[in-house]
């Protein structure tokens, strides 16, 4: 019995993989909005009804790949900064910051179904939270990190955080932990920064303005690292 049900466990994620992976080359065709079960059906032979015994609508298929894409980028990034001395907190930013381009780029529509547009009538569950934090605790780490080394410099005539924001600062110090509010910000402008230059690249808004994309970048990374306070 238990032999017959480990077999059976082994066909479903393995049926379960395939419905994945050409859901996942239907992005590139489609988009997220055109995402069909039907369509993934037909081209796995199967009929319509046995799809759902896996994914009962379209919504838990796009769910399963939100939270595979940001578990893949997560992972990309924890890969990036484990490479890293631990004291070099500098260095793991721009490992951290080339970590997620190069899964960016190499998966751009999986970038865009995380990062792009939301898909019309879909609303993400609260399973995807986990692991779309899973790249942000890594950098969240290091600036407590950093901080807490002396290694992050205050910033030269930076505005003071107002005290309005004090209740959104206190939220996000559950991902940057021990940190005072000026940090926190500073942590958000850069983080914003990466993503915000990875969805101009991806989505060709430096189309015929900058040809050395990876110079670009990594320079760019370096200015946000500056107003961050990692200066070394």
């Amino acid at each position: 019995m238990t032999a017959s049900r480990t077999a059976r466990e082994r066909v479903r994620a393995e049926l379960t993989k395939e419905i994945a992976d050409i859901a996942r080359r239907q992005l590139a065709t489609e988009g997220a909005g055109g995402l069909s079960l039907r369509a993934v059906a037909r081209e796995m032979g199967m009929v319509s009804s046995a799809i759902y015994r896996y994914f009962p609508s379209r919504d838990d298929l796009l769910t399963a790949l939100i939270i595979d894409g940001y578990n893949a980028i997560g992972e990309a990034v924890e890969r990036a900064d484990a490479a890293c001395a631990r004291e070099d907190y500098l260095g793991r930013w721009l490992a951290i910051c080339h970590g997620a381009r190069d899964w960016a780029i190499a998966h751009p529509h999986e970038y865009a179904l995380l990062y792009g547009s939301p898909v019309p009538g879909y609303q993400a569950p609260q399973d995807t939270i986990a692991a779309a934090l899973r790249d942000t605790v890594v950098m969240g780490a290091l600036v407590s990190e950093a901080y807490h080394a002396g290694a992050l410099q205050p910033v030269p005539d930076a505005p003071a955080t107002p005290s309005s924001l004090a209740g959104d600062a206190a939220a996000v110090r559950t991902i940057i932990p021990d940190v005072p509010d000026q940090v926190i910000y500073r942590s958000i402008a850069a983080w914003t920064g990466l993503y915000g230059w990875l969805s101009f690249e991806l989505f060709g808004q430096f189309n015929d303005t900058i040809n050395d994309l990876r110079g670009s970048f990594e320079h760019t990374m370096c200015l946000n690292a500056r107003q961050l306070g990692l200066l070394r």
